[in-house]
């Protein structure tokens, strides 16, 4: 299909805008236009992934390592991936269990220098390699600090919460951070902090770096009770408009799950993503996570999932198109064959449904949908588990499965053949 004439409109009304006096310095921001992404005014799609440890890889202290840094990056470009979604930082103390370190932020508004270098670091080669990073700034979960960790920092609801105390008590503490405006003041000042820091490597400060596609609020924000829902709605909203009066180059997402973070209400999901200053909407896809598949029969279960998977995004898709947003599917995996966590087990069951997510990513875009992209969960590269214990620690290599999750559950290894897959449809994206 050809580009309507309001596309091509809309296109030239953006250059009109940004002027010949910001030509320098807008060249090569993602913009959301009539639902799709355009890059100095070539339209934009991807298959990326998520790569939350990024920043940490780079640094030059405890957990960096820049040589698999660059490895894992260039293996990435050759795959076709250009684009990383990226956890700013952790929050809080190190060494607690199920929490990734170290800490970008270890008490409110201290930071670790050496944590901030290596995103600096991660920065600036990406940027060498015209690769876009969504950048996540906070966590609805405890393995980066996130909302616990503010609510923690504030004295004000005793001792922290975590999901090892019960699922139940884990969402009643956390759903605190809607009601408390400590907690999200001490957030504002670490979302100035960020947005306004130079990259020592580049000279430029964030919020002039084109490497940067997207601001994101929070890694999958839920209300956690439907008493919640309008305050959480509100909260993305005003945080999204501050973080434009920070920035007017980059857009800004949310990190939503899609209907399934919003207490069940999909009408919640379009709600929070009508705001003018919230660019496109996300969703994440996970078929194990929500039962869809059962852990113990896998391969007889993985076709009814699948129809629930594009029953998801059918029904999100249809918002996405009614309003003429982007949609991006910025986290969807499945655990390898058997629930192995070994490199050397097959991903017969996980090929399966990226391959029918990739395929629809495709087809989506030359139909001119508004589905433009998708992050895949997790990359792992050339990292290996640790033989003698399943969950990470401290001294291991970082791979694509946190800190609270069993070590290789959903990551993607150079040596799997997912890789040849998301090669094949990146490579059909790029035609």
């Amino acid at each position: 299909m050809k580009p309507s004439i309001k596309n091509i409109l809309s296109v030239i009304l953006l250059c009109m805008i940004t002027g010949n006096a910001d030509a320098q310095q807008t060249t090569g921001f993602i913009k959301a236009i009539n639902g799709h992404f355009f890059i100095n005014n070539k339209q934009y799609n991807f298959i990326g992934t998520n790569f939350w440890y990024g920043g940490m890889l780079g640094s030059k202290g405890e957990g960096g390592d820049r040589i698999r840094l660059l490895k894992e990056l260039d293996l990435m470009k050759a795959t076709g991936i250009n684009n990383l979604r990226v956890l700013v930082g952790a929050d809080g103390l190190d060494n607690i269990a199920s929490k990734v370190q170290p800490a970008l932020q270890p008490k409110a508004g201290v930071y670790n220098d050496s944590v901030f270098d290596g995103l600096d670091f991660l920065l600036s080669e990406m940027g060498k390699r015209n690769m876009y990073a969504v950048l996540y700034i906070n966590n609805s979960w405890e393995w980066s600090g996130g909302f616990t960790q503010y609510l923690e920092w504030t004295g004000d609801y005793g001792k922290k919460i975590l999901n090892s105390d019960g699922w139940d008590a884990y969402c009643k503490y956390v759903a605190n951070f809607i009601h408390s405006a400590k907690a999200m003041q001490l957030f504002n000042n670490d979302v100035k902090h960020i947005i306004t820091r130079t990259n020592r490597y580049t000279g430029k400060a964030y919020k002039n770096d084109p490497a940067i596609m997207s601001w994101q609020i929070c890694n999958e924000p839920r209300p956690f009770s439907n008493d919640n829902k309008a305050l959480m709605a509100e909260w993305l909203k005003k945080e999204a408009a501050y973080i434009k009066s920070l920035d007017h180059n980059h857009m800004v997402s949310t990190g939503s799950e899609g209907e399934m973070g919003c207490e069940n209400d999909i009408h919640l999901w379009e709600d929070i993503h009508s705001s003018p200053n919230i660019d496109y909407y996300t969703i994440h896809i996970w078929p194990y996570n929500w039962s869809w598949i059962d852990k113990t029969n896998m391969e007889a279960t993985i076709v009814s999932a699948e129809e629930k998977v594009f029953r998801y995004l059918d029904e999100h898709l249809a918002i996405a198109q009614k309003h003429n947003k982007p949609l991006v599917i910025e986290e969807f995996g499945i655990p390898r064959d058997g629930f192995s966590f070994s490199h050397n087990s097959t991903t017969k069951n996980r090929d399966y449904v990226f391959e029918k997510i990739l395929d629809t990513m495709v087809i989506n875009i030359k139909h001119k949908t508004v589905l433009a992209g998708c992050n895949f969960w997790a990359w792992s590269g050339t990292g290996r588990a640790t033989n003698g214990h399943t969950f990470w620690q401290k001294g291991d290599q970082y791979l694509g499965d946190p800190a609270q999750e069993e070590q290789g559950l959903n990551s993607v290894f150079d040596t799997d053949n997912t890789m040849k897959i998301i090669k094949q449809y990146a490579d059909k994206i790029g035609e």
